[in-house]
């Protein structure tokens, strides 16, 4: 749906970021306000994200930096399931970041919506995120938010990836020249989502990509699950959780998910960074080989039976329970041999 058209008056002029004027306002969280705005220039729709004013100028830079972050972190990388980053600059003292118009909704708010999403569709949205996540991983990039609220699902369910203010770049700005630390700290607290972050992220360890591939994983588990991995009443109960126990598996809380799926979100899930997938794309591949051996299973049971001639010896088992207990076996061993390796 496009956005209205803008007038030429004069007020269009004060309502303005750089050369891009702006709509509506259609979010808005700690770092900035996120306006639905227009290029006149290039003409067309974008999005654009403006730091909020702030008395503190400690806190203002901060922000501010964090802002630039993001532009930095997201406009290294070109994938069609991350968000495209047009330009990020200074206007009036107040930074900003241009970036592509997106048409659907928050995944977060989706499921807060009551919007539920069957095993493929899952998978299908899994997929996507995971090359995204690879893309960004092979770029030096790693996340370190990944969750509901940071994915953006189109109309035509494409999701992309977004808000990489957290992110951890080769390029990023930080207030010390040799900081080399490999997590941000943010008011004395661990940047992060509580309920999707890792054990390691948890506990205020040193981060890698693989904190990104648990955190995808967890959101896996909610869309599969229809509820999130852990829950407590407090922050510091949540992350006792997420350190120490082991989440109801899947297909235990919703029979619509196949074991072999939720076998994929645990291992996804493992405590131990080195027990879960050690890259993106290694993720992507079981995923891949899921949905492929899934469309066999499929095709193989909507297939004609064979004309088979019952043997006279053994009248009580008919050809079609054989060749449906041959199907059957063959894709329970398969899937067997290649979730349970």
């Amino acid at each position: 749906m496009p956005l209205p058209a803008r007038s030429t008056s004069s007020a269009q002029a004060s309502n303005r970021v750089s050369r891009f004027y702006l709509v509506r306002e259609i979010g808005r969280g700690a770092a900035g306000t996120v306006y639905a705005a227009r290029d006149p220039i290039v003409d067309r729709n974008i999005a654009i994200k403006v730091s909020r004013v702030r008395t503190n100028p400690a806190e203002k830079k901060q922000y501010d930096q964090q802002l630039i972050n993001e532009a930095r972190a997201a406009g290294r990388l070109s994938h069609p399931n991350i968000i495209t980053i047009f330009e990020a600059g200074n206007e009036n003292g107040n930074s900003f970041i241009a970036m592509e118009y997106l048409q659907g909704a928050v995944l977060g708010k989706r499921m807060e919506g009551g919007e539920t999403f069957t095993p493929d569709e899952v998978v299908a949205i899994a997929a996507k995120l995971a090359d995204a996540l690879a893309h960004a991983h092979k770029n030096g990039v790693i996340h370190r938010d990944i969750n509901p609220s940071n994915i953006f699902l189109s109309d035509d369910k494409q999701p992309k990836i977004f808000d990489f203010g957290i992110a951890r770049a080769p390029n990023r700005l930080s207030e010390e020249e040799d900081d080399e630390q490999p997590y941000t700290l943010f008011q004395n607290n661990l940047l992060g989502t509580p309920n999707y972050m890792s054990p390691e992220q948890a506990q205020g360890k040193p981060v890698d990509h693989l904190t990104d591939l648990y955190s995808l994983g967890a959101v896996m588990y909610e869309m599969l699950a229809q509820r999130k991995p852990f829950q407590s009443e407090t922050t510091e109960g949540l992350l006792e959780a997420i350190v120490y126990k082991a989440p109801t598996a899947p297909h235990e809380i919703n029979n619509a998910v196949p074991v072999g799926l939720s076998q994929i979100v645990s291992k996804a899930m493992s405590k131990r960074p080195e027990k879960r997938y050690q890259s993106a794309e290694e993720f992507l591949q079981d995923l891949n080989r899921y949905m492929s051996m899934g469309k066999l299973v499929s095709k193989a049971a909507a297939a004609p039976e064979p004309l088979v001639a019952e043997p006279a010896a053994a009248p009580s088992r008919s050809p079609l329970a054989i060749v449906a207990a041959f199907v059957i076996g063959a894709a329970l061993a398969g899937g067997a041999m290649f979730f349970l390796r």
